[in-house]
Parts: C-alpha cells; structure tokens; sequence
C-alpha cells in the first residue's frame, strides 16, 4: 500500500491538517470539546498503521506520546471506506465485530453520535470523502479481496 511507504508521522499531519479544515467550525464551537487532552488511536488493522490523536485548544494535533490512549478504534481500510461512504452502519460492524472501540465507552458513544449527527450533503469536504470512498471500494475489493 502506498501509504506503508511513507513515514506515519507525514501522513499522520496530513490527517490532522484535514481534520482540522473539515472540522474547523465545530472546534471553534466547542463542539469537540469532549475530545480536549483525551486521546483517540485510529487503526486500520490490515495495513498495520495506527494515527494517535488528541485536541488541544481548538485544534487535532498527533499525539506521538506512547502512553494509552483513551479511545482505541480499529477496523480494516474497506470497513473504514464503508463507514465513510455510508455504505453501513457503525453499528452493524460492531456487531459483527469489524469495527472495534476500546477504552473509554463513554467517550466513544460521544465520538460515535458526534459523527452520525454529522450533515454530509452540508460540507464539500466530507461530500468528496463521501464519493471517493464509494468509488475506491470496488477497486480495493477486486485488489485484496
């Protein structure tokens, strides 16, 4: 996978410099305000890379201290694009256990009605996410089945 060959870290700030853009009203709402100081680790599982994140002020910074996170989320990349081209719910992988959340419940039952309140249609960023993960996902299933 392409994103393997780069450093975590460069591709790391590429995530937390979206997140920030895509997000930028709701941080500076306090809207996110749950997430201050608390740290959330993103694994995608078949590629073996993990994001630790957490908010500080009003802005997602990575979180490179190797103490434990808060909240721990991992699922494959397919089940990702899933969940971001709103191809199923957060619900139905949990229960089929490919979608994993440890640490935290409360925490993540936050993060989890934060994100399903989300209006997509609204944000041209998360509407591209959107349509990039649906048509990305035929192509990494026929890749690595």
């Amino acid at each position: 996978m392409p994103l393997k060959l780069l450093p975590i870290r460069l591709h790391c700030r590429a995530l937390v410099s979206i997140l920030n853009k895509v997000f930028a009203n709701d941080l500076a709402n306090g809207e996110l305000d749950f997430l201050l100081d608390r740290s959330v680790a993103i694994e995608v599982s078949d590629l073996s890379l993990c994001y630790r994140l957490t908010l500080k002020g009003s802005r997602f910074t990575e979180n490179s201290k190797q103490t434990d996170d808060d909240l721990m989320i991992r699922a494959s990349l397919y089940d990702f694009m899933s969940l971001a081209s709103r191809k199923v719910d957060p619900d139905t992988l949990v229960f089929q256990r490919r979608l994993v959340m440890e640490g935290d419940t409360e925490l993540g039952l936050a993060l989890k009605n934060y994100l399903d309140a989300l209006d997509i249609e609204s944000s041209r960023v998360l509407s591209m996410i959107e349509s990039a993960s649906t048509k990305l996902m035929p192509v990494y299933k026929k890749l690595f089945g």
